[in-house]
């Protein structure tokens, strides 16, 4: 099976990451996309961090009853920080029977050379790209990219804890299942 890793700390899931996750499931080849939920991701600050089990359950809740959509706790039990090269390796090992990608934005891909090993990951892996404002894809790097004109709102996670830290509302930039589950809980407060 084809399977589109898209890694991010989604702290927490909005509706940009759904968007663009459908789009990427719908309009290419792969078969299924995964949610992969960084616990800590090497190139930011975790101080803001809501805990990676309670960040899976968002996703979870929000992409319920999803068949081309799912998450993976997998980075979980890896070393943290978390490289997407180690990753890589370890998905591939552990489910041989699947070709697994890629799923990152060009505002990700500017900076690729900075990650672990990455020339690994240019060589081994099918990298899906969406175009962000700003930020040009260099296809000299990789030739077989896929770049995809995936619908963009400007919607960051940033943004979200920010309103939530000043009692605002988040109604509408992430689903109302998810937003309830914030608000339960005192979520980024």
């Amino acid at each position: 099976m084809k399977i589109g890793l898209y890694f991010g700390s989604f702290n927490p899931i909005h509706i940009g990451h759904l968007i663009i996750a459908n789009h990427v499931a719908d309009n290419t080849d792969l078969q299924k996309v995964w949610f992969i939920v960084s616990p800590q991701n090497p190139l930011k600050q975790s101080s803001s961090l809501l805990n990676e089990y309670d960040r899976l359950h968002l996703i979870n809740i929000s992409i319920e009853g999803e068949n081309k959509l799912r998450t993976s706790n997998v980075e979980f039990a890896l070393p943290k920080p978390s490289y997407t090269v180690d990753t890589l390796a370890y998905l591939k090992e552990r489910y041989p029977e699947h070709e697994f990608s890629v799923i990152m934005g060009s505002d990700s891909f500017s900076n690729i050379t900075k990650w672990k090993n990455y020339e690994v990951i240019l060589q081994n892996y099918g990298l899906y790209i969406y175009k962000r404002p700003g930020f040009e894809i260099d296809t000299t790097l990789k030739k077989d990219l896929i770049i995809l004109d995936a619908p963009l709102l400007e919607i960051s996670s940033t943004r979200i804890r920010e309103l939530l830290k000043h009692g605002k509302s988040i109604k509408y930039l992430v689903p109302d299942i998810v937003k309830e589950e914030i608000e339960r809980n005192g979520y980024y407060k």
